[in-house]
């Protein structure tokens, strides 16, 4: 939330889109009604789980007219990532997403899990592995790794200009 406000400083209503059928929706959705009430936003809730519901969850936003999205993560999500950034940007409407390929589809900015880092740990894994240790015994480990990806390309079409504290915070910048 606070990389979409920084984003858009005026925005006062965020619509959160998120997959009812994905096991981490509820979490996603509580973690971002409590940040978007914290920072005295409105939020509104919206639910797809098929390619028809993504569009009439963008119709509802034509009528609702939120100042930003925040659009959830899973699965389903990043198979629809083109029709999602499309009509996110089709519609004007800034949106953040929780990884990269939404951004090389077109999306605006992203915020999330490194791919790349979760691959090397994958690989080492392996490689523990290979030289005899065994999967039980190795410790559960999470990304630590996370990455701010902008499409400055898409900031433009929308009207946006990328403030210098996302630039540099940033760790690329899509033109």
């Amino acid at each position: 939330m606070e990389l979409l406000r920084e984003m858009v400083p005026a925005a006062a209503r965020v619509a959160v889109l998120g997959d009812p059928t994905f096991t981490l929706t509820e979490f996603q959705v509580r973690d971002a009604e409590t940040a978007a009430r914290a920072m005295g936003l409105q939020i509104q809730v919206l639910n797809a789980s098929t390619s028809s519901e993504i569009n009439a969850a963008f119709a509802n936003l034509l009528r609702e007219r939120p100042d930003v999205l925040y659009v959830g993560t899973g699965p389903f999500f990043v198979s629809r990532r083109v029709q999602l950034t499309h009509l996110a940007t089709r519609h004007a409407v800034p949106a953040i997403y929780s990884g990269r390929q939404y951004i090389e589809a077109g999306g605006l900015m992203s915020y999330g899990t490194s791919l790349t880092d979760a691959y090397r740990q994958m690989g080492v894994y392996t490689g523990r592995i290979l030289m005899g240790a065994k999967p039980a015994d190795l410790p559960v480990i999470q990304s630590t790794k996370f990455e701010l990806v902008i499409n400055a390309q898409t900031a433009r079409m929308l009207g946006l200009t990328v403030p210098d504290k996302l630039l540099v915070a940033a760790d690329e910048v899509i033109e």
